[in-house]
């Protein structure tokens, strides 16, 4: 038995955030119901083409869920989500701030219906304050909550090549429901879940902010080298090829010093015989091992860092993970169902292929919407009545 069987979401999503967390939730036996829009559904469907036809963002962050349209602009349909909620569990949106109250579907009047309901309002910047009604993207809360400052090269910010400020808000929606579930079954009541994009990318901001506390100076850009670590970061070898190495404490910095360049005296050099001081002195000392990686490939370097025990990795393309050996080694690659055929997909992290994870296919717009209504007592008639309406 999957952890979240018998447990039954209701969503009104859209983009990422939303999706990604009702797709964990899936993952782990959830049944998800994903009201999506007639004719268009969520946008991020049309977000590109990528994966044979369908959009990359889409196919990540919705499989193992039942699509059912609705316009709930007819009363009708509204019926049918209250239906739908009369024995949900939870409830989760990302809709504009406001629309849930036009709707009738914020906490304070569906608690009073469905008292053991968790509803989980995803949104930019909260319920309230001054930022409630302003719009907010993954790369504007980037912006706002300081990660560009602290993320690129230079005087030139960079923004993060996935969209962490979604994944951050969906991961704590997803665990503040998990958490959620697990009071209700003490209390018997349900709880309304506030979560923030702002909020979530903030606490995932919290080591440049406890560094740069008390007016201090913030953390510099430095492209995929580490801010306040060094050597921590991409370094080039003789055949033009790059990995990445960091450096702990200076039990390595000696290790390094000794085995990998080969220049047990700089273990102890002034200038370089602690963290700060390497990071005060990093162009100097990377002028160092540049010369010294230069007589040796990718590959030497790796092995010298292997033998002394010092972190490093390849710096992976997408195509590189995607083969990458470790993954095929774990046997973490399955497959899953889509409109446009079966692809890969990643078994969700925490779980084995013993454990079953939900991993159903992602839906076609509406595909589900004839045998929910079916299930919720409608007859064939009514559902035409309804499709001729335009109510879904």
């Amino acid at each position: 038995m999957r952890p979240l069987e018998g447990i039954k979401v209701v969503t009104f999503e859209h983009a990422i955030a939303a999706p990604f967390c009702t797709r964990q939730l899936a993952d782990l036996g959830a049944r998800v119901i994903k009201i999506e829009r007639p004719g268009a559904g969520d946008f991020a469907r049309g977000y590109d083409e990528r994966v044979r036809g369908l959009a990359s963002h889409f196919v990540w962050t919705n499989r193992s869920k039942e699509s059912l349209t609705l316009d709930v602009k007819h009363a009708e349909a509204m019926q049918i989500v209250h239906r739908l909620l009369a024995d949900a569990d939870v409830f989760v949106q990302n809709l504009a701030p406001g629309a849930t109250q036009r709707l009738g579907l914020d906490y304070d009047t569906l608690s009073g219906r469905h008292e053991r309901l968790i509803v989980c309002d995803i949104s930019g910047y909260g319920s309230d304050g001054p930022y409630r009604d302003k719009k907010a993207y993954d790369l504007l809360i980037q912006s706002e909550s300081g990660f560009l400052s602290v993320t690129g090269a230079g005087d030139e910010p960079a923004k993060a090549g996935c969209s962490i400020a979604d994944i951050s808000a969906g991961m704590h929606a997803y665990s503040s429901i998990l958490a959620a579930l697990i009071e209700r079954g003490k209390t018997g009541r349900g709880r309304r879940i506030d979560v923030s994009m702002l909020e979530s990318m903030v606490e995932w901001m919290s080591f440049p902010l406890y560094y740069a506390i008390d007016g201090q100076t913030p953390p510099q850009r430095n492209g995929a080298a580490h801010a306040t670590i060094y050597p921590y970061g991409p370094f080039k070898a003789g055949d033009g090829k790059s990995i990445m190495l960091g450096l702990q404490n200076e039990r390595e910095w000696k290790q390094f010093c000794e085995a990998v360049l080969r220049q047990p005296e700089l273990a102890n050099d002034a200038r370089f015989n602690t963290n700060s001081r390497r990071v005060e002195q990093r162009a100097q000392l990377g002028t160092l091992i540049a010369d010294a990686f230069s007589r040796l490939t990718a590959q030497d370097v790796i092995e010298r860092l292997e033998h002394a025990k010092i972190a490093n990795a390849h710096i992976n393309d997408m195509h590189g993970v995607w083969t990458h050996e470790q993954l095929a080694a774990r046997e973490r690659w399955t497959r899953v169902n889509t409109p446009a055929g079966d692809i890969p997909a990643l078994i969700p992290p925490g779980m084995t292929p013993a454990d079953n994870p939900r991993m159903d296919p992602v839906p076609a717009l509406g595909e589900h919407t004839d045998a929910i209504l079916d299930e919720l007592g409608y007859s064939a008639s009514q559902v035409q009545a309804l499709r001729a309406a335009g109510a879904i």
